[in-house]
């Protein structure tokens, strides 16, 4: 798939199929995510890959949204050091970069943000120094979901040489 199309066309899904995804996919994802750029580069991102059906379980009670991720198929937990200037845009780089590298082979994903730390470290082995910055959930989609998004048009977001000033036809050009 097209990179524009895979933008264009993912949605956030929290009903997955009980079809496994594949290794190669998996390995895919999180190649998505070594490859990502990072502040100064110093790539201090950690991934912890959970697929056990009953670690996935616990994963869901260590969660105050994320409730629904017992269901995905696997999930990923991207740990950031809060102490590089920038992990928090670092964690949202390789996050969005995983879940379209999934996306391109048709397993879709959502994230979520809320995270007992403390219960993640204890029931995950955690380290001190690294923050649980947000989980993925992946897996197929229960039903198609490639669509129009509901989203606002250009002209209510982008502002054109001074703040307030709308674009409008041919201002692109």
């Amino acid at each position: 798939m097209d990179t524009y199309d895979c933008i264009a066309t993912k949605l956030d899904v929290n009903e997955f199929a009980r079809k496994r995804v594949p290794g190669e996919i998996k390995a895919k994802v999180l190649e998505a995510a070594r490859l990502t750029g990072s502040s100064r580069n110093r790539q201090h991102w950690r991934f912890l890959l959970i697929q056990d059906r009953g670690n996935l379980a616990t994963l869901a009670l260590d969660s105050t949204t994320g409730q629904w991720v017992r269901d995905a198929d696997f999930a990923i937990v991207i740990m950031i050091d809060p102490a590089v200037p920038g992990s928090m845009i670092d964690a949202g780089r390789v996050l969005q970069d995983m879940q379209l590298a999934a996306w391109n082979f048709g397993v879709a994903s959502r994230l979520y943000t809320g995270l007992k730390e403390e219960e993640l470290k204890r029931d995950f082995g955690l380290p001190q120094g690294l923050k649980a910055a947000v989980a993925l959930g992946f897996g197929y989609p229960v039903r198609k979901i490639r669509g129009k998004k509901d989203r606002k048009p250009l002209e209510e977001l982008v502002s054109l040489e001074r703040y307030g000033t709308r674009i409008g036809p041919g201002d692109l050009s």
